[in-house]
């Protein structure tokens, strides 16, 4: 298996793409297919989206890698797991020849929803971050060694949604942490990426090094926007502009500024339905 930064470091003038992938609500294989043409150089398996019950990342991200030899990355959140469980579940990962892991911490329950499920939060993501760095050294939560060390490459993400200056820190506590790659969620112009980056080596006196895949989001009529998109992008998309158009264009803003990782996120549809066949249209017209 090729992990993220492997890739990135292989051809630093590469566009690259990390693709976001939904694993279905039931044991439904065929819903796993799509990840066969996307064309993307990962499949990213998204975490149990809209908090909703999935088949577990992991074991989506192996299948996929296994029925259609797709690099894959899995995604585990803190939200739902205590210590024990997730390092048993990425000594799993990493049995199954699985190395690529993205950590958040997965969105907050409701008050109506905690009347039917717990939070666990036993690790913050720069905990997990930590632990699977010593996990790669060899050792356990409790600092026991284990019987052979891993091969984990842990991912990080970033919202620019959220405050600007919080999200510098928290991006620095990632990455001091041991994040190997940030995902960053959907922008749809440059400047507020070109901002972060260069107060980020303002701050801290060194640029951000670790590789950033910027989020690009493929949207629909109807779909839910992560990020807030700019008036004439709406309107375009009232006017009926197809949203795979819309995101070529942004995408090419980005590649025009030098960016060469795009994380690209699928258009979401009612029910949580994806159109998979927008997002490997927009891969395929990026490298033409």
């Amino acid at each position: 298996m090729t992990t993220v930064t492997e890739r990135r470091a292989r051809d630093s003038s590469e566009l690259l793409f990390i693709c976001d992938f939904s694993p279905p609500r039931g044991a439904n294989a065929s819903a796993l297919e799509p990840a066969r043409t996307l064309g993307a150089d990962f499949v990213c398996v998204a975490y149990n989206p809209g908090k909703t019950a999935r088949v577990n990342s992991a074991f989506a991200a192996q299948w996929i890698r296994a029925h259609t030899g797709a690099e894959v990355v899995f995604t585990l959140a803190t939200r739902d797991i205590n210590r024990l469980a997730a390092q048993s579940l990425l000594l799993g990962a990493a049995l199954l020849g699985l190395e690529n892991v993205l950590v958040l911490q997965g969105d907050r329950f409701s008050a109506r929803e905690l009347e039917s499920v717990k939070s666990v939060d036993d690790f913050r993501p720069t905990g997990l971050l930590r632990a699977i760095g010593e996990m790669n050294a060899g050792l356990d939560y409790r600092g026991g060694k284990l019987q052979a060390p891993t091969s984990l490459c842990a991912g990080a993400t970033i919202d620019l949604g959220h405050d600007p200056e919080r999200e510098l820190a928290l991006t620095r506590r990632k990455v001091q942490s041991g994040a190997h790659f940030l995902l960053m969620q959907p922008l749809f112009e440059p400047a507020p990426l070109e901002r972060f980056l260069a107060r980020y080596a303002e701050r801290y006196g060194e640029p951000l090094l670790a590789p950033l895949f910027c989020g690009v989001q493929v949207l629909a009529s109807d779909s839910p926007v992560f990020g807030h998109v700019p008036r004439r992008i709406t309107d375009q998309l009232a006017q009926g502009r197809a949203g795979a158009e819309i995101a070529l264009e942004v995408l090419q803003r980005f590649t025009e500024r030098g960016v060469r990782s795009i994380y690209l996120v699928p258009p979401i549809l009612r029910g949580g339905r994806r159109d998979y066949e927008a997002a490997r249209g927009v891969i395929a017209a990026a490298r033409a």
